[in-house]
């Protein structure tokens, strides 16, 4: 799929104006087209040419978006893996490279026998539509997108990534995953409770849940305005959890529990998985079950809350 630039925006443009512009660009039919690339069993075991394949096409997003990319490799199962990063090139779009960064993140393989459509080729093509749209724009915050390898071995790629980011000292602003991010539906009784959640969880699953840990909560508050104010019919639910989540396990199952592990502030976005979704990890994990108007209200939530973090800064 061609990609296709924003125009450039000037920084005197109106954030305002510049946001409802942007979000008049996501479609449905984007989303549809990097999923009709990516949907299909992502294993290293199973189908590792599907799984280079869809590494080759999200870097290529990356580049033709105009990121600056590099992959972090590891070894692991025999596989040779790679954690793909694309950033904004230093000193292109206004920045200071003495301010850090956040991170928006989505991990693209998934296990041995499931197309992986919800799970998570929605987070990585709503990952991919952000960093096209926001590529364009006069940046006061860095921004670096990663597709995460080996989510579904415990988080192998994020938790190698967020070690070393540690160890290294690295300043990170924070950290955004997109876990699931492409099932909804409208009928009552559709949502699983979460068994001893202090928050309550509505039985329709439409809403948007995002979970974060206490260092987060700046992220989540002005997350939920941004969402509030340019996507007011998205429902979100939001969780801040203390101890890294230790208390809540299912709230630590993606690649932000490591950045939770190494003090980071992180943020998990997700539709729930099997809590709603009956196809987790199966074979019926298909492009045919998502809700793409689901989605393109989650893009539009990320965009506008990355856009007015990346304008204003900490205004």
């Amino acid at each position: 799929m061609p990609t296709v630039r924003p125009r450039r925006l000037r920084p005197r443009d109106d954030p305002e104006r510049i946001i409802l512009n942007l979000l008049a660009q996501i479609t449905e039919a984007r989303l549809m087209e990097h999923l009709k690339r990516i949907v299909g069993v992502r294993h290293h075991g199973t189908a590792p040419e599907a799984l280079e394949a869809a590494g080759d096409y999200i870097a290529g997003q990356f580049r033709a978006a105009g990121l600056a990319i590099r992959n972090h490799w590891f070894e692991a199962f025999g596989h040779r893996n790679r954690n793909i990063v694309g950033s904004i090139r230093d000193g292109s779009r206004g920045y200071s490279r003495r301010r850090p960064p956040l991170i928006l993140g989505a991990h693209y393989d998934t296990v041995s026998n499931s197309p992986g459509a919800d799970d998570n080729a929605s987070g990585i093509a709503v990952m991919l539509e952000t960093a096209r749209l926001l590529s364009g724009l006069p940046l006061s915050v860095p921004l670096v997108f990663i597709a995460f390898a080996q989510e579904e071995q415990h988080c192998l790629g994020s938790t190698l990534y967020a070690i070393k980011a540690r160890r290294t000292g690295a300043c990170i602003q924070g950290v955004v995953v997109l876990e699931c991010v492409g099932y909804a539906s409208q009928q009552s009784g559709s949502q699983q409770p979460m068994r001893g959640l202090p928050v309550a969880i509505p039985d329709t699953g439409n809403f948007l849940g995002v979970v974060g840990n206490p260092e987060a909560a700046e992220l989540n508050e002005r997350f939920e305005k941004a969402a509030g104010r340019y996507v007011p019919d998205l429902p979100l639910v939001g969780l801040l959890v203390a101890d890294a989540g230790h208390g809540f396990p299912d709230t630590r199952r993606s690649d932000h529990s490591p950045f939770w592990d190494a003090g980071y502030p992180a943020l998990m976005m997700t539709d729930t998985a099997n809590f709603r979704n009956p196809a987790y990890h199966q074979s019926g994990d298909t492009l045919e079950t998502l809700d793409l108007s689901y989605t393109v209200k989650v893009t539009k939530a990320v965009v506008a809350y990355l856009a007015d973090l990346g304008i204003k800064g900490g205004q």
